[in-house]
């Protein structure tokens, strides 16, 4: 199936020079969306025990693929999102700075961490997560993304050497 079709470029949104690549084409797209959600389920190591993803765009992706794989899900949210005791961590992301959130009892020791997120540009938002989940006694094994921008080198932030992107620009 070719993703490309479902994902619709977007003109200087959110901001003047950036192209937004929307994924609600795909999502409504039921054999498409489908589609997604098995391909990066393949790319999940076996021995994973915990899936972990961003706001938002990321959760409709990785409650799939935990709900597919029989995984455990932990959110990663923005600042002032989550009731419970957390750590944080600022970020910067191709188009500003942000913050986020994960609980402090989300990921148990020895767990092992697949992070899935929609979209790697910049790679600061998956960056923020790998240096969040260094709080817990866990190892990341690998992350997937349905989109990778190839041209803002995102991958080379990031510390995990498995990582997968089902469509590339």
């Amino acid at each position: 199936m070719d993703i490309k079709q479902h994902i619709r470029d977007v003109p200087n949104f959110p901001k003047e020079g950036i192209i937004y690549k929307d994924i609600t084409p795909l999502l409504k797209d039921h054999q498409a969306f489908a589609f997604v959600v098995n391909e990066i389920s393949k790319n999940i190591p076996k021995d994973v025990t915990t899936i972990v993803a961003p706001e938002s765009r990321g959760f409709i992706f990785a409650s799939a693929i935990s709900y597919n794989l029989k995984k455990n899900l932990v959110l990663v949210r923005k600042k002032g999102k989550l009731p419970y005791k957390t750590f944080e961590i600022d970020y910067e992301l191709e188009y500003g700075t942000d913050s986020f959130e994960i609980h402090t009892d989300s990921i148990e020791p020895g767990d092992k961490i697949a992070i899935v997120d929609d979209l790697l540009a910049t790679g600061g938002t998956v960056e923020a997560i790998e240096k969040l989940v260094k709080n817990f006694n866990c190892t990341i094994s690998s992350i997937s993304f349905v989109i990778e921008l190839k041209s803002l080198k995102g991958r080379e932030k990031l510390r995990c050497d498995n990582i997968s992107s089902l469509i590339n620009y």
